[in-house]
């Protein structure tokens, strides 16, 4: 399974992901916490993350930019 782009709905408790192929197809879906989150994310290869611009995704982003990844709000 390759991933190459993971949308992320950002909630208070749970976050939402999508991981999807090079053609936009969905490959899996995940409801994961905050601490889950951060341990899929450090393991995952270098892709694009597309988040929703709020309060938490400027933090979210630079600690994803850091494994790598390309985020955009």
């Amino acid at each position: 399974m390759e991933i190459k782009t993971v949308g992320i709905d950002i909630g208070k408790t749970w976050f939402h992901l999508v991981a999807c192929n090079k053609a936009g197809n969905a490959l899996a879906r995940y409801k994961l916490n905050r601490s889950k989150l951060a341990q899929f994310i450090v393991n995952l290869s270098p892709c694009m993350i597309g988040m929703e611009a709020c309060r938490g995704s400027q933090h979210l982003a630079r600690a994803f930019k850091k494994h790598g990844h390309d985020v955009r709000l």
